[in-house]
């Protein structure tokens, strides 16, 4: 039987708490392989990883909150201990659900975290690392993100980090007319080109390590003068640009205070993690630098405006949070109930044979033996239904002592050790 035993522990480094620096230090270089090493753990049976330019997170599914903690404690050492936020089972739940639903993002209701949320759920799950407790937390956390975004206007006006990129840059620079250079073609950056192009740039150079990449972002964008380049033919477009957006997912500094140092009057804007400009490009005369923090001023403007909204979604997450918490206590009562119906159906099927058979005895025939089944089966059905309904009542109330004592009552030999998920239950109970 799959059971939807254990509990969820999870840790967060994100930018609510943390800078952008250790943001970075927490994320990894591959985020299956962070999900592979923790689902090898012994205690750990399900793991998830979130990446994205301003959080990193963890979840994991074990026997009880302090296996999980024991786990997660640690995990982000390069990381501030005030920057790292530790998480159980149902604030786990909840903070997934809001992160996904775009409350907990930089640009409130930005679209770009739940495509993130929905890939990182299939790497995970292409390696196995995802069971029955993490599918029905992400495909609820997926579910709400696209009610918020169709039932609620959370996602009108700047939408993504990249598009308030381009919004900052649009604050401090007419862009009518201006040669702009996205650096990176992964999202991000094809988000930023779009939102460079409705801003009636003039040309835009999409520069990438895959040229062929940059090409196919360069093609879709609605302005003629788009061209697409490799990362070393930078020291010659840069010189000739007014504003760049940079968003690559490289590990070291993209552009240097070398490649910018013939530059003039250049407008940057790096909304990469970890962060594609060196520092000291922030000297040079003619060069204005900002990065994600910058996006606040941008990002204000737009919570503003979506305040309404969002209280609807924070609705919206309250409703489906208790929704997936009774989810999970009907499914783990009927697991109790099927473990119960199975102990009182090898007895009935063991005094329904020996019946039958000295029945038969005397000439039973077919119609007369079917009566007989049927009639086991309906006092069955019958005896079993009052403590059917009085465990699921137990589990909706996180009653699993009375569950245990009931499969003890109706299924003997279960008396001696409850079932795994029943333990887990009653351990995590007295953890608490």
């Amino acid at each position: 039987m799959t059971t939807t035993g254990g509990v969820i522990s999870g840790v967060r480094v994100s930018h609510d708490r943390a800078s952008l620096d250790d943001v970075a230090a927490a994320c990894h270089a591959d985020q299956q392989e962070i999900v592979a090493r923790l689902v090898k753990e012994p205690c750990v049976t399900e793991a998830f990883a979130l990446q994205t330019c301003n959080r990193f997170e963890a979840y994991i599914v074990t026997d009880t909150p302090s296996a999980g903690g024991e786990v997660l404690q640690g995990f982000a050492p390069d990381v501030a201990d005030h920057a790292v936020v530790t998480m159980g089972h149902e604030e786990s739940l909840r903070h997934l659900l809001r992160v996904t639903a775009g409350l907990e993002s930089i640009v409130l209701g930005e679209d770009q975290i739940i495509g993130q949320v929905r890939e990182s759920y299939k790497s995970a799950r292409s390696i196995g690392a995802i069971g029955p407790m993490l599918e029905e937390a992400l495909m609820k956390a997926i579910h709400v993100g696209e009610r918020a975004r169709t039932e609620t206007a959370i996602n009108e006006g700047v939408v993504s980090v990249g598009s308030a990129a381009v919004a900052l840059a649009d604050e401090h620079r007419d862009l009518d007319g201006a040669t702009a250079l996205v650096v990176g073609a992964g999202e991000m950056g094809t988000i930023a080109a779009h939102a460079l192009a409705d801003a009636n740039i003039e040309t835009l150079i999409v520069a990438n390590r895959s040229v062929e990449r940059a090409e196919t972002v360069a093609e879709e964008v609605s302005i003629p003068d788009a061209r697409a380049v490799g990362l070393t033919a930078l020291p010659a477009c840069l010189p000739r640009t007014d504003v760049v957006v940079t968003a690559t997912g490289s590990d070291g500094y993209v552009l240097d205070a070398d490649l910018l140092s013939g530059s003039d009057e250049t407008l940057v804007v790096d909304i990469a993690q970890p962060r594609d400009v060196s520092p000291a490009v922030a000297a040079l005369d003619g060069v204005s630098v900002h990065d994600m923090a910058a996006l606040e001023s941008v990002t204000d403007e737009t919570r503003n405006r979506r305040r309404a909204a969002a209280e609807s979604v924070e609705t919206m997450v309250d409703r489906e949070f208790e929704n997936l918490l009774e989810q999970y206590k009907r499914k783990r009562a009927d697991e109790a109930i099927a473990a119960m119906y199975e102990g009182a159906e090898r007895v009935k099927e063991r005094e329904l044979q020996t019946a039958l058979a000295r029945l038969d005895a005397k000439g039973l025939d077919d119609d007369q033996q079917a009566i007989v089944e049927s009639m086991a089966d309906a006092l069955l059905s019958q005896l079993l239904a009052p403590p059917t309904k009085s465990l699921r009542d137990a589990a909706a109330k996180d009653d699993w002592t009375t569950i245990n004592t009931a499969l003890q009552l109706f299924s003997p030999e279960t008396a001696e050790e409850p079932p795994e998920f029943v333990a887990k239950q009653l351990e995590s109970a007295a953890d608490d």
